[in-house]
């Protein structure tokens, strides 16, 4: 008998040649973006080439804290969870879950990252409520 499957969220994530930067900092619980060499861009799904110019890119650090730009709550046997789009103070949008967030998540709440272990011994970003703003 195979034991129980794992929660999606915590499934060992695909860790290649073009995303390696990004799982290694983020096991060491930093959040990388990609940034364009040309025309200075932010973006978000890490890619080689700059969704807005084309350009080379580069990897940068998040300072991991953002707001929620919209949220819905997923109902499950196992519990709740909510799934959000964060929008990064340095302007990307990414899909995430939240933590602990409880059932009323109000748009534009602020949010901190809080890195999450996976199964392969790296991390997935996840975000939690900003007690503190």
């Amino acid at each position: 008998m195979s034991p129980p499957p794992m929660s999606p969220a915590l499934q060992s994530v695909v860790d290649d040649a073009a995303t390696h930067p990004y799982w290694q900092a983020a096991a060491q619980g930093k959040l990388l973006i990609k940034r364009c060499k040309e025309c200075s861009q932010v973006h978000f799904y890490p890619r080689a080439l700059c969704p807005h110019c084309l350009g080379d890119t580069e990897w940068v650090e998040s300072r991991g804290v953002g707001r929620v730009y919209s949220a819905s709550t997923v109902q499950q046997a196992d519990g709740n969870y909510v799934i959000a789009y964060v929008e990064l103070d340095e302007g990307v949008t990414m899909l995430t879950n939240l933590i602990d967030a409880g059932d009323g998540v109000a748009i534009g709440a602020r949010v901190r990252l809080s890195m999450q272990p996976a199964a392969n011994e790296l991390a997935i970003p996840m975000f939690s409520l900003d007690k503190g703003a």
